[in-house]
């Protein structure tokens, strides 16, 4: 009897064993179509933009930024396991992040304002000749 249930045991575990590591699988796959089409549609974009120079360069730029988000939160919430986290936890992470990534932005647009304007200096400075 004791062993018969041990069997009956075993052969559950590996079932459930057995589904659980198709599931993983399935998700794999899903989260590889789905950055694989939203890389895809990256591509696309450039590829367009190359050849025809639309859309400008503004709206370009905001989309590849946006799509880049969309695919570093997913890979996130995915291989981190945030999507099935408590939302304390989710929120400890993902606050930090946007604003390292505020910061980022902010450094980014200061140093280049200070880049234009030390251009724009140095084209107006005047060059004088020695007095003879």
């Amino acid at each position: 009897m004791e062993m018969e249930q041990q069997t009956t045991l075993a052969a559950t575990l590996e079932d459930e064993s057995a589904h659980a590591f198709d599931s993983t699988v399935a998700r794999i796959w899903r989260v590889f179509w789905i950055l694989l089409i939203v890389t895809l549609v990256e591509i696309a974009l450039a590829t367009v933009h190359y050849f025809t120079g639309m859309p400008p360069v503004l709206l370009r730029n905001v989309i590849f930024l946006s799509l880049t988000l969309v695919k570093a939160f997913y890979i996130v919430a995915e291989f981190m396991h945030l999507r099935h986290e408590v939302k304390n936890l989710i929120l400890s992470i993902m606050i930090p992040l946007l604003l390292f990534i505020w910061f980022i932005t902010a450094f980014l647009t200061d140093g280049n304002s200070w880049r234009v304007d030390r251009e724009r200096r140095v084209t107006q400075t005047e060059q004088v000749s020695p007095a003879p």
